[in-house]
Formats: structure tokens, sequence, C-alpha cells
């Protein structure tokens, strides 16, 4: 989110991931007490957003960053009442959702791009994601959700590990889903992104288009937008997806009828593996290779220029000065080579296959990817024999 990490992210990433056909929890009891703003009746799909309650200490917090209600906004409610048009939703409906949500100063601080001259480090950000915490936790959803696991590697290819390790660095499996409240962040997103950001405008518009998903989503299964949280990019359950990937991606795995990614592993599992299967995930295919660019005559500005989207042919890669092991020159499809910078140290370079571009199309990351993989690995490693 993300999705959107952030993590969660992820979310974020933000994240281009999508979401949006939550289902979870479809008789949460929770959300009918909750009676503004209300659904109209009618067929309801077997599906359902759980709502997930941050903890009060939490609540405390964020409280004390929130700002007005955009109810106070004339061009959100103006919007309201295009969306409520565009979707063919009730208008009170979408006005009620939309302007009972609050502006999160917190939201915009948080997505906003690091300072100027910010060196990233390999090293620092694999220490957040791969620690002992992850790795137990990691073993643990494995060995409790193994039948899953081996189903959603056998009928879509997509290895056990990278299903563990996105679900580890994304949420710690559940463990941190997220305490923002979706409307509050989706709204923010939409209609106060910070005008600083390079690609503000582009930015907004996604936000915009999650949100609209998000309305379309819990208007159809009946369920209060105000009464869902998730991550400060509006990114929600274990995997962190955002609306339109929930709406696209998320699928029933565990066989009850409804998809749920708050309660059910099984479903996680399936929708994680369903999300890289629909990205091109290649089954079989490593997801990277070592790479050592020779001292003199590396063309490491051409080899950077395609930046992680695999373009060069083993032998291509070669001839710009990029050394490869056995099994990298035998590698049939393009590869990239993906630079991870370690502060002052020397970077860390690795040829990248389609896979591992494939992993980064749920976060635009090649350093996320790598933490996914690695995570993934030690948690393997770390399984009773």
């Amino acid at each position: 989110m993300n999705p959107t990490p952030c993590s969660g992210s992820h979310a974020l990433r933000i994240a281009t991931f999508l979401i949006a056909a939550y289902a979870i929890n479809a008789g949460a009891g929770d959300i009918k007490h909750i009676k503004t703003p209300v659904a109209p009746k009618g067929k309801v799909r077997a599906e359902a957003v759980k709502r997930v309650k941050p903890s009060t200490a939490a609540s405390r917090r964020k409280s004390e960053f929130t700002g007005p209600l955009y109810a106070t906004r004339p061009e959100v409610m103006a919007t309201a009442d295009e969306i409520a048009q565009r979707l063919a939703l009730e208008p009170q409906w979408v006005r009620n959702a939309m302007g009972q949500s609050h502006y999160m100063p917190a939201i915009t601080r948080a997505i906003a791009p690091p300072p100027v001259g910010t060196v990233k480090n390999w090293a620092v950000y694999r220490g957040r994601f791969i620690d002992t915490v992850r790795i137990r936790a990691g073993v643990k959803f494995w060995l409790d959700n193994r039948e899953a696991l081996l189903r959603a590697e056998q009928q879509m290819g997509v290895p056990a590990e990278i299903i563990v390790g996105i679900i580890g660095v994304e949420t710690i499996y559940g463990q941190q889903t997220g305490t923002y409240r979706v409307m509050d962040a989706l709204a923010t997103l939409s209609f106060d992104f910070p005008a600083q950001h390079p690609r503000a405008a582009h930015r907004a518009a996604f936000f915009r288009s999650e949100l609209e998903a998000f309305l379309a989503l819990t208007h159809r299964t009946g369920t209060n937008p105000l009464a869902v949280h998730g991550s400060y990019a509006g990114a929600m359950g274990l995997p962190q997806f955002m609306p339109s990937s929930w709406a696209n991606y998320a699928i029933d795995f565990d066989g009850d009828g409804r998809v749920d990614l708050f309660q059910s592993p099984a479903d996680v599992i399936g929708s994680v593996a369903n999300y890289f299967k629909s990205f091109g995930w290649k089954t079989g295919m490593p997801t990277h290779y070592p790479v050592r660019l020779v001292s003199e005559g590396a063309d490491r500005a051409a080899l950077l220029a395609p930046d992680i989207l695999p373009t060069f042919s083993s032998a291509d890669m070669v001839r710009k000065g990029g050394e490869l092991g056995p099994d990298g020159l035998g590698h049939a499809g393009p590869l990239a080579l993906v630079e991870l910078q370690n502060g002052g140290a020397a970077p860390l370079y690795l040829a990248g296959t389609e896979n591992f571009y494939t992993i980064t199309r749920y976060n635009w990351s090649s350093y996320y990817a790598l933490a996914v993989i690695e995570l993934g690995q030690e948690v393997a490693a770390a399984m009773p024999k």
C-alpha cells in the first residue's frame, strides 16, 4: 500500500499495489452498531471489511494530531457528489463518509520524501525487517499454515518463502496492520498530498482512485467506511493490500465463500500468491544472481539506465562489464543491474530477473524486494528439519 507498506505500509510505497474487495469477518458485530454512514438495503456480497481497533494509547496519540473534518471543505463535498454520481452511490452516504473524515497532519509528514541528501543504506534497511522477532514469527506462521502455503505454491507457482517474506515485512504476520482510519488516510492523501513531493499531482490522483475504490467496496458490502483501520497510506490486512488490489487480486482461498485478509491466513496466502501470478511470476525462476562490476571498462551508467527493469541478456551484461557466475550466465531471460547503496561503503550489486521485478510491483523498491527475499530465506532456514 502497499499493497502499502509501507510497509504498510504498503504500504506504500506507496505503493502501487491496489485493493478493494474486503472480506473480513462477515459477522463483525462491532461494525453493525455504528449507525453512520448507513449502507443502503439490498443484496450484499458475502464479504465484509473487519474493523481493526487501534489501542487506546494509539488512539490518544493520533487524536493529538487530528485536523478538521473534511465536511468544512466545499471542494471536498463537491468531489463527494461527483463520486456518488460516477459510481452510482447514494450522495448523502458519500458526503457522510467523506465529510466525517479528518485531515491528518501526521500522515502528510509520513508520506513526505526524505530530506535532500539522505543516503540510502541497505544494511540499515535490512536490519529493520530481518531480525529474530520476524524470523520466529515467520516460522510459527509457516508451521501453522503449511497446507495453504504448499497449495498456493502448487497452484500459482509462487514459493512459500516469498509469500512468508511479504507478510513478514508488511505486518509481522498480522502484529502491525495499522491504526489509522482508512477514510482519514485516503482523504488526507487525496486532498492534502504534500505539494513539495516531486510527483504530488500523480500521487494525489492515485489516492483519489483508491478512495473511490474503498467507498465502492464498503458501500457494496454494507460496511461502515469510518470503522476500518489500516496503514497511513490506506493499506489493509495482513498483506497490506490497497483497496483496488483487494478488489482485483484478493481471493477466497479457505473455501468459506468470502475473502478475509484480516482473519484468514489462507485467504492472505492465496491472495498474495494470486497478486504475484497476476503480475507475471515465473515458476521456478530465481529472483536474482550475484554480479560484480569489473574494475575497468564497466559501463555502469548504461547498465543502470533501465533502473530495475530487466533489459539485458546475460551476454549483454557481461559485455558491459558485469561479471556473472555460472548460474547467471546460463539465465535465458532478461536481467537488470540492481544497485543497493550502503551509505559510505561500496554498493551491493545484483542481477535481477523478471521475478525480482515482479516483487517490486508490490512495492516499487529494490531494497524492499531484497528484504522480502532474504526474510523468506531466513525463515526457511530456521524451519524445523
